[in-house]
């Protein structure tokens, strides 16, 4: 037990150095931890960790889609549910058949294992590519439907996998029984996801309190993904349901306190999570080397570099087409919906980024078959699916930033964020002026005091101040004075402090106005930020 919790520290010692690292040089963190891991897995001396499949498929990637799907909007989901559905379905068993076909007629190996491989190493993983594309500034649409694909993804490939290995176990495989069970878990995993999320949501309205609500919060994405997995499906779609579900009801139905502090929680519980998967994925080096030791290095190597280019090249020979050809069947589509530059379907196609999901399904492996046979091909398959995450990650990882600005691809989006940065000025005003409107509508109705008029529409005109009248004349102004405001927050902290130590104010009136100077502080470095991106 000891020697788990100094394991334990030493991860998060790592993740959290690593991440330093990786916010000095701005790259994605996850670049860093698998080859960080790989780097620990080397020393000789230090206790082998190995992955468990479980921990991943159960435990760590049910919050994952859930946060995910929460942060989606459900507008954008549904507007590019089209070129998702496309990637997340379509390239995923695109790439699954063109991979097996390989593994078949370059490797060697028989076609049910070859779609084992494919299912496992079908999906791509988001994470990476999507911390760089929103440092780079690409445009909103092109995150929108990676985000979308990462959602699900997933949910096609686990689904293949299971039953990909269920052939392989049992010898026996119906292609019109596998079509009607894949569409019969898609069906009821998103009405059971949305069902969850609805009986979420219920449950938080009457709790009325954060702490129970985030708790709740917690439990929601388990409940989602373990059942729909209990009973054979992948429990994926489900999670993802009933995070959209949240994200398009929820607005209006939980407390401002909860998502204060409920945006805190996730935000840490994911950081920690996406930390200690990439970490342990590198971790994993020393494990598939052992296991590796009777095979020929050499055949090893190739069969990997040969599976890595097909689930690169598959995902540029699927994207283009399905890009460009609905348009050009349907002049209806391609009125509606214009053909976007060929520079941001190409980012969209390099973007294949493969990750611990992947990992995890091979490690899922059973051991032996139905007749008791050791699971043919099973190390093979280890390896190579290590290392088209490490070759997809850290190469394509590392080159996309490099791609993107020859591309060009940031201008357009820096154009469009800068569009998006009105519009959101002007619902700002608007709101603002909104709350005005129906303060006059009150103020006889209810007979307000002058005093308590004045004070309100103070508050009103604070807040209008803060906004900027034109991006390019006022935002320089509008920076400048939150720079002061964050200074004078900071003499008021200074000054509090004395207070408290001259045995002027207690700890308990210190925190509460603590907290109120917290979250003014916070908000005016949000404003910041986002007018020092523009």
């Amino acid at each position: 037990m000891t020697a788990m919790i100094q394991t334990v520290f030493l991860l998060l010692a790592v993740i959290a150095a690593v991440a330093i690292l990786a916010q000095r040089l701005k790259t994605p963190r996850s670049i860093f931890l698998v080859i960080a891991g790989i780097g620990l897995a080397l020393i000789p001396g230090l206790p082998r960790i190995e992955l468990a499949p479980e921990a991943v498929l159960l435990v760590f990637l049910p919050p994952l889609i859930y946060s995910a799907g929460v942060a989606m909007s459900w507008r954008e989901f549904r507007f590019n549910l089209r070129p998702i559905g496309l990637l997340a379905v379509g390239c995923v068993i695109f790439t699954t058949c063109v991979v097996a076909a390989a593994a078949h007629w370059l490797l060697g190996m028989d076609w049910a294992i070859g779609f084992l491989l494919g299912a496992i190493v079908a999906p791509p993983d988001v994470v990476a590519p999507l911390a760089l594309a929103r440092r780079l500034g690409l445009p909103r649409r092109l995150l929108v439907v990676l985000e979308g694909e990462g959602l699900a993804n997933d949910a096609t490939a686990l689904i293949l996998y299971r039953f990909a290995v269920v052939a392989i176990a049992t010898g026996a495989f119906s292609f019109s029984n596998a079509v009607g069970t894949f569409a019969a878990i898609v069906v009821c995993e998103i009405a059971y996801g949305i069902a969850v999320g609805w009986l979420s949501l219920r449950l938080r309205s009457w709790a009325r309190n954060p702490r129970i609500e985030i708790t709740l919060s917690l439990m929601t994405p388990y409940l989602a993904y373990w059942i729909p997995e209990h009973f054979g499906g992948s429990g994926v779609l489900a999670a993802v349901a009933a995070g959209l579900y949240v994200s398009w009801k929820g607005p209006l139905l939980i407390s401002s306190a909860t998502r204060l502090q409920g945006i805190f929680f996730w935000d840490l519980i994911i950081y920690l999570i996406e930390g200690f998967v990439f970490l342990l994925t590198g971790l994993q080096a020393r494990t598939l080397m052992e296991r590796t030791q009777g095979f020929s290095l050499y055949d090893l190597l190739v069969a990997t570099a040969i599976i890595t280019a097909i689930v690169v090249i598959a995902r540029f020979v699927w994207v283009f087409p399905a890009t460009y050809v609905p348009r050009w069947i349907s002049p209806k589509l391609a009125k509606r919906d214009p053909s976007p530059p060929w520079r941001q379907v190409f980012v969209l196609a390099f973007t294949g980024v493969r990750g611990v999901v992947s990992l995890a399904a091979a490690l899922a492996i059973p051991l032996t078959m139905a007749n008791g046979a050791p699971f043919p091909y099973r190390d093979t398959i280890l390896f190579i699916t290590f290392g088209v995450i490490v070759a997809t990650l850290v190469g394509q990882g590392l080159m996309l930033p490099s791609v993107i600005r020859f591309l060009g691809v940031a201008e357009a989006g820096k154009s469009e964020h800068r569009r998006e940065r009105k519009a959101e000025l002007a619902a700002r005003y608007d709101a603002v002026q909104a709350a005005f409107n129906h303060l006059e509508k009150i103020a006889s109705k209810r007979k307000l005091s002058r005093k308590v008029l004045t004070l309100l529409k103070g508050r009103h005109h604070h807040r209008m101040q803060q906004l900027p009248n034109d991006l390019d004349g006022d935002l320089p102004i509008a920076l400048v004075n939150a720079e002061l405001q964050i200074e004078l927050i900071a003499a008021e902290r200074e000054f509090l402090y004395r207070l408290l130590q001259d045995g002027k104010l207690t700890d308990e009136a210190r925190r509460r106005i603590e907290r109120e100077l917290d979250l003014e502080e916070e908000a005016i470095a949000t404003r910041r930020e986002r007018g020092a991106s523009l």
